[in-house]
């Protein structure tokens, strides 16, 4: 049987603008509904990912800004890095972590992301 992870919650303040951060990086928007008054739930997948994001409004009790770890890899850390710069995301340059090249950004409540480009292999 296959234990798969297909779906994390980011808790954010404000939906709408975490929802622009996200797609304006290149997440794409799968879904936006309110099923109930209290809760609104967005769910958002890196372009060639089998795992997406949620964000939303009761779809965690976690306090906004509290996710750090995130990691997504990636071909190349550097179009990455030159790619959230352009979207005028705060990254990190590219360093050589040893196991990988990485850039580390924040999206606007503070949740802090790594992507990692993977060593090459022999």
């Amino acid at each position: 049987m296959d234990w798969k992870i297909e779906l994390i919650a980011i808790p954010v303040t404000d939906v709408d603008r975490a929802k622009d951060f996200y797609t304006k990086i290149g997440f794409n928007a799968d879904h936006d509904a309110s099923p109930t008054a209290d809760i609104r739930y967005v769910q958002l997948t890196p372009p060639g990912s089998g795992c997406s994001i949620c964000i939303g409004r009761g779809v965690t009790e976690a306090a906004p800004g509290s996710v750090e770890g995130m990691q997504v890899t990636v071909a190349s850390a550097e179009e990455a890095y030159q790619q959230l710069v352009a979207a005028g995301v705060e990254a990190t340059p590219v360093k050589d972590m040893g196991w990988g090249l990485f850039t580390f950004f924040a999206d606007p409540d503070g949740n802090k992301w790594a992507v990692q480009e993977l060593p090459k292999r022999d």
